[in-house]
């Protein structure tokens, strides 16, 4: 299995989803989906527009950690998920017209389904090509929100949480930060006198 990296840099975010949105716009939300929620593509498919649509945030049991996310037997919690402002826009936009039972990323394929998981890497794989991307994969979505996240306010015990992490160095490591620390090491030798 290939590692995969966050996009770190702006611009190509930028450049991913101005290409996504220039070939199709289901799959600029996917896009802006995974980096504005920071879920696993196994959790997005589940999504259907009713969901979603009009809203500031929605609930959703966790695919992979379903066990995290279970206090008994009588119940199972559901994860709290906000939709920020720009997702919330892109969502209503591309929602107009369809019924709340549709899946939001719909394949055209038959009837009402999600995409697959691998059409969905099939996307994120194309439009790394197209912007000179390396080390993309579905997980890059989730990976690029811890980044930014963690850019943005270096809280890494809020990401831990966020991730269902176990430790502060699971998270760190996960979202490439601590290679960002072993690159700059690295470098820093060039500035050595030997």
């Amino acid at each position: 299995m290939n590692f995969v990296q966050p996009i770190r840099d702006l611009e190509k975010i930028s450049e991913v989803r101005s290409f996504l949105a220039s070939k199709n716009k289901r799959d600029e939300l996917l896009f802006c989906f995974g980096i504005y929620t920071g879920l696993r593509i196994s959790d997005i498919l589940t999504v259907k527009v009713q969901d979603v649509l009009d809203k500031d945030h929605f609930y959703i049991v966790e695919q992979k950690t379903k066990k995290a996310k279970q206090r008994s037997k009588k119940y199972t919690v559901r994860k709290r998920i906000p939709l920020i402002k720009k997702l919330q826009r892109l969502i209503n936009s591309y929602c107009e017209g369809m019924r709340g039972s549709d899946y939001l990323f719909k394949s055209r394929q038959g009837k009402n389904r999600p995409i697959t998981r691998v059409r969905a890497y099939d996307i994120l794989r194309v439009a790394a090509h197209h912007c000179d991307l390396n080390e993309i994969g579905t997980h890059t979505l989730r990976k690029t929100f811890g980044y930014l996240v963690y850019q943005n306010d270096k809280d890494v015990a809020l990401l831990q949480d966020i991730f269902n992490h176990s430790t502060p160095y699971i998270t760190l490591k996960y979202i490439g930060v601590n290679q960002d620390a072993i690159q700059e090491a690295y470098e820093a030798l060039n500035n050595l006198r030997i």
